[in-house]
């Protein structure tokens, strides 16, 4: 299963989160929605056959692995 990560948005910002995105790379979302919950997006990634990963951090870089722990 590839991963997928659960960035959250705005991304890069402090202050409130409004939403995630599903994210292959740093450049590429997996769709174009926003979801509402982490949770609604860690259901819709494993749906589409991915292994989700969900931020530790708020400022995350994706080659970093520090930054992500997998969604069980």
């Amino acid at each position: 299963m590839p991963n997928v990560y659960i960035e959250p948005l705005p991304k890069h910002r402090e202050g409130a989160i409004t939403g995630y995105a599903l994210e292959l790379s740093a450049k590429q979302r997996l769709t174009p929605d926003d979801y509402k919950t982490q949770a609604e997006a860690i259901a819709v990634a494993k749906l589409k056959g991915y292994k989700p990963l969900v931020a530790r951090v708020r400022k995350t870089d994706q080659g970093n692995p520090d930054h992500w722990r997998a969604a069980d």
